[in-house]
């Protein structure tokens, strides 16, 4: 993917969110009273299924293959909010959802179905949608899941003005926790299709039902409210002019993201950015891998709700006292203005982090990418360092005038937020080359292959990083921050002109990076078929300190087969995860 296709699909999905809440507010006027579901007891949610307009409108690209749709239907909140927990002890262990039920300082919960929530992306099946042709024929029949994270609004003036929930569903196969929730008196996005499911529809015009299915409907006392959508299909040519006839391609509407875990559902690579619509150039990806933006370090959309980029601080919500809930909205930690000053030194009970690394992911043998060797067989693969807390980790990088090198210092923090120590930490490096070209900060991770009997093969080159928070990993880790600041390159990894940087891991979040970028795939060229194992180090040299380092590596078994030019992978389940 090229960065030209980075920012179109960035500007695509951007206008497409802000339609979506364009047309939350017209549905919010003439919300009261219509239609409304019975009272529901104090603490307990009031949902429904609405459709913000009458007509939707969705575009397919020439060349491409369907058309992704946003009928702009949504589930309105009210009463109190709609929270779920939803957890895994351990990859050995199925997911557990429990809804959390809040009457002012009263708590309890409610597990839902045992298999009901199967991984970490959403409801899965909520949506149930039909579309039938200008004859009155059912062309299409699917169902969709439901992010509660995804992009939303309020419904009225007296709302709370912002959403402290997380804004997107974790695609990330090793998920550990995620909240999930809607704000009393607001409304979230139910008909958003991931951006590799397109509809193929042709053009023309369409009848749309939608509606809730029976098992959420009896679960969360939703009515059977099915709205009525009346959708035009146009195709796009390369001119940019729609036209009436038929063929294929990538289309959207009002597609809002609803990521990762990443992305970045965020995520430095594909798996942050998971229900970002316009994102036309995915196709074009060669040979199917699954790379993004990310891979090559360049700055990815945000798979936030763009609901909720202008947020604020709200009043009501985040660090003080009488905050039960366990979520966080502070301000981001700014960089120092000058070098820390005073002899180096951490208090022993401070806070420190703890970097935790997951098994890979993602793999896959390549002929490698652009700078790579041709003829070459190379094994590629995704890897996340994540940051267990309590603390977070922050990272300040100073410059001497004119060096391409950054010294680089680790701070420390009180509960309260103080500053009460710091530590010397490397340094940061100027990466040049195109689809960097921002500030890496040395010895985060390191990446090796290892042969069946775990001694070292073959050394990644990649070692030096721009800390993002991509992933959220568990969000229901102890001072798990909901809404960390920086969840793209562009906001994290300073400018060639930049005198200082600061690169933060916040608590709960992790730092995805597909390594399909020369350099830093493995070269298993001539080497013998059999098993080998994956490893990911975080903190390899020890120059970050932390609360844990007996769990920072981590081992994923893959099993080499084929010649050369012709090589395999299989990989083996990590206990209940299959995530080859």
């Amino acid at each position: 993917m090229t960065r030209s296709q980075d920012r179109k699909g960035l500007k695509r999905a951007a206008f497409a969110a802000g339609a979506a809440l364009t047309v939350v507010a017209a549905v919010a006027g003439s919300a009261p009273g219509a239609g409304a579901a019975p009272a529901s007891p104090a603490g307990t949610p009031k949902l429904k299924l609405v459709a913000a307009s009458k007509a939707v409108i969705a575009d397919r690209y020439e060349g491409n293959s369907g058309v992704y749709l946003d009928l702009g239907t949504y589930v309105t909140v009210d009463n109190a909010p709609l929270e779920l927990k939803v957890t895994r002890k351990s990859y050995k262990d199925p997911i557990v959802a429990q809804q959390i039920l809040r009457n002012g300082s009263k708590v309890t919960t409610k597990t839902l179905p045992a298999g009901l929530v199967k991984d970490f992306g959403g409801l899965p099946d909520f949506l149930e949608v039909s579309i039938k042709n200008a004859a009155g024929v059912e062309v299409q029949k699917s169902t969709s899941n439901f992010c509660l994270n995804n992009a939303s609004g309020r419904l009225r003036p007296d709302a709370p003005a912002t959403s402290h929930y997380p804004e997107s569903c974790s695609t990330n196969p090793f998920t550990l926790g995620s909240v999930w929730g809607v704000e009393k008196g607001w409304a979230a996005n139910t008909s958003a299709f991931d951006y590799d499911r397109p509809v193929d529809l042709a053009a023309g015009e369409y009848t749309v039902k939608v509606g809730v299915a029976k098992k959420y409907r009896d679960l969360f006392g939703i009515p059977d409210d099915r709205p009525t959508i009346a959708l035009t299909v146009r195709e796009i040519s390369d001119g940019g002019e729609g036209t009436a006839g038929g063929g294929g391609g990538v289309g959207l509407t009002a597609q809002s993201a609803h990521g990762a875990g990443g992305g970045h559902g965020a995520s430095h690579d594909m798996a942050g950015m998971e229900g970002m619509a316009g994102m036309e150039g995915m196709a074009g990806m060669e040979g199917g891998h699954h790379y993004g933006p990310r891979g090559a370090d360049a700055p990815t959309p945000s798979a936030l709700s763009h609901a909720l980029e202008a947020r604020g601080l709200a009043h009501h919500l985040g660090d003080g006292s009488g905050h039960t809930d366990g979520s966080r909205v502070a301000p981001a930690l700014k960089s120092a203005t000058k070098r820390p000053t005073g002899r180096a030194g951490v208090p022993a009970n401070v806070p420190k982090p703890d970097l935790r690394s997951l098994p890979a992911w993602d793999i896959a043998v390549t002929d490698g990418e652009d700078g790579d060797v041709a003829g070459k067989d190379y094994l590629a693969f995704s890897a996340n360092v994540w940051n267990a807390g309590p603390a977070p980790l922050v990272v300040d990088g100073f410059r001497k005038p004119g060096a391409d090198l950054m010294d680089s210092y680790q701070y420390f923090y009180d509960a309260n937020g103080k500053q009460v120590g710091y530590a010397p930490a490397g340094t940061m490096e100027w990466d040049p080359r195109i689809g960097h070209e921002h500030w890496h900060f040395t010895d985060f991770a390191s990446y090796r292959l290892l042969a069946a009997d775990q001694k070292e093969i073959v050394k990644s080159g990649k070692e030096a990083f721009c800390l993002a928070n991509t992933d959220a990993i568990d969000y229901t880790v102890k001072n798990a921050n909901w809404h960390p600041y920086n969840t793209d390159l562009s906001t994290a990894c300073g400018q060639q002109n930049s005198i200082s940087v600061r690169e933060v891991l916040d608590v709960g979040s992790g730092d995805t990076y597909t390594q399909y970028r020369p350099g830093q795939s493995f070269d298993i060229t001539g080497l013998a078929n059999g098993t080998y194992y994956i490893q990911v180090i975080a903190n390899p040299a020890n120059r970050l300190q932390e609360t844990d380092t007996k769990n920072n590596v981590s081992l994923r078994k893959v099993v080499l087969g084929g010649t050369d030019g012709a090589r395999t992978v299989s990989v083996p389940p990590v206990d209940l995860i299959n995530a080859p």
